[in-house]
C-alpha cells in the first residue's frame, strides 16, 4: 500500500468496527467512575464552554469567537481549555465536592496523544489536601481496567500495574536520578530562577540547549528528554513537588517555599492528571497570571485576557485540592488503544493536510 495513501474515514464501517470495542470500553469507563464519584458524595457539575479567558497558561492555545449581544455589538469569548476557573467559583459559592467530564479545546494540538477537542476528568475536594488526590488516581486507573478487565495499564508495548503501590517522586529527586542535575540549586527560597546556574548544569551532563532558552524553557527539556522517559513503567508513578515557577495555580509547600503543591500522575510514560493544592491568594494569582501572559508575548506575540470574575471568587474560595485528568488518554491506557482518535466516537475533521 502506498504510504502515502490518505486513510479512510472514521466513519467507514470497518474502521468503526476496529474502533468499536475501545469506545464501549470508553463508555463503561465512564459510567463506572460517575458511580465512584457518587458514592464519594461528589456532586457531578457541568460548566460553560464559552469563558471571557480560556486559561492563562504561556503555552496553551485556545480558539477565540465572538459573541453578538442583542443589539449586535461584538464580544471576545474563547473556547475553554479546562473547565477549571467555572469549578473553582463553584467552590466559592459553596460546593465542597464537584466533578466534572468537560468538552475541552486546545489548538496547535494533535497527535496520537493530542485531539483539538478532548474530554477533561476534573474533580476538587474542599478543605482536603492534595494527597487526597493522589488515591483518588490510584483508586480511579484500577477501577478503569477492572471495568474493561484488561487489569493493567498499556501502551505501545510499555505496561503498569496499577495495582501495584505507586512511586512517588519529587521533580527534584528525578532531576537528580534521571538527569544528574541539582535543580533546586536553581530556585531561590522566593521561587525565583537561575537560567545561567541551570543552563551549565545542563552542559555539565552534555544536554543541548539554546541561547534564548529561558528557565523554563530549560526546565521543560530536561523533563521530557531525561525524566518522562522513566516514569510509569511497572507501577504509575506520582511526580511531586513542582518548582513555584512551574505551578502557577498551585499554592506553596509549607515544606519548601521553593516547591509547590503540584503533581503529575504517569503510566507507560504518558501523563494522565495534573492535581494542585489550589492557590487561594488572589493577587497572588493575578502576579502569576501575569507572569504566564508576559512568557506568552514574548514566544508567540499574544495573550489572554484574566477573567477579573476568577479572581473575585478566590476571596470565597475554600482551601482545596484540584485535579485534571485525561479521560481519553485513561481510555487509551485501559483498552489497550494506541492512538487517542480511536477512543473518540466523533473525531474531530483534520485540516491543512
Amino acid at each position: 500500500m502506498n504510504s502515502s495513501a490518505k486513510a479512510s474515514p472514521w466513519w467507514t464501517p470497518s474502521v468503526h468496527a476496529d474502533r468499536r470495542p475501545f469506545l464501549i470500553g470508553r463508555n463503561a469507563i465512564q459510567a463506572a467512575l460517575r458511580g465512584f464519584f457518587a458514592r464519594e458524595d461528589f456532586i457531578e457539575v457541568d460548566t460553560a464552554v464559552l469563558q471571557v479567558s480560556p486559561g492563562n497558561e504561556a503555552h496553551l492555545h485556545a480558539f477565540a469567537t465572538e459573541a453578538l449581544t442583542t443589539d449586535g455589538q461584538k464580544a471576545p469569548f474563547y473556547l475553554h481549555t479546562s473547565p477549571e476557573f467555572a469549578c473553582k467559583k463553584l467552590l466559592a459559592a459553596g460546593e465542597e465536592r464537584i466533578s466534572c467530564f468537560a468538552h475541552v479545546y486546545r489548538n496547535r494540538e494533535r497527535g496520537p496523544l493530542h485531539h483539538p477537542e478532548f474530554t477533561m476528568l476534573e474533580w476538587y475536594r474542599a478543605g482536603e489536601s492534595y494527597e487526597s488526590l493522589m488515591m483518588d488516581c490510584v483508586r480511579i486507573l484500577a477501577l478503569a481496567t477492572e471495568t474493561v478487565k484488561t487489569g493493567k495499564l498499556a501502551y505501545r508495548g510499555a505496561e503498569s500495574d496499577p495495582f501495584a503501590g505507586p512511586e512517588r517522586i519529587s521533580v527534584a529527586e528525578a532531576f537528580e536520578r534521571h538527569a544528574g542535575i541539582d535543580l533546586l540549586a536553581s530556585v531561590a527560597a522566593d521561587g525565583s530562577t537561575d537560567r545561567d546556574h541551570l543552563a551549565a548544569e545542563m552542559k555539565r551532563v552534555g544536554m543541548r540547549l539554546a541561547d534564548d532558552d529561558g528557565w523554563a524553557d530549560l526546565f521543560s527539556r530536561v523533563l521530557v528528554e531525561k525524566i518522562e522517559p522513566h516514569l510509569g513503567f511497572g507501577r504509575i508513578t506520582i511526580l511531586d513537588e513542582y518548582p513555584v515557577s512551574e505551578a502557577a495555580l498551585a499554592r506553596p509547600s509549607a515544606r519548601d517555599p521553593r516547591v509547590a503543591e503540584r503533581f503529575e500522575l504517569y503510566a507507560c510514560g504518558v501523563e494522565l492528571a495534573n492535581g494542585f493544592g489550589e492557590l487561594t491568594n488572589a493577587a497572588e494569582q493575578r502576579r502569576r497570571f501575569e507572569i504566564e501572559m508576559a512568557e506568552k508575548a514574548r514566544v508567540y506575540g499574544e495573550t489572554y485576557p484574566i477573567d477579573e470574575d476568577f479572581l473575585a471568587a478566590l476571596s470565597l474560595m475554600p482551601e482545596a485540592s484540584g485535579i485534571a485528568l485525561g479521560f481519553d488518554r485513561l481510555v487509551m491506557l485501559a483498552t489497550g488503544a494506541s492512538r487517542i482518535d480511536q477512543v473518540l466516537w466523533a473525531p474531530v475533521a483534520e485540516v491543512g493536510r
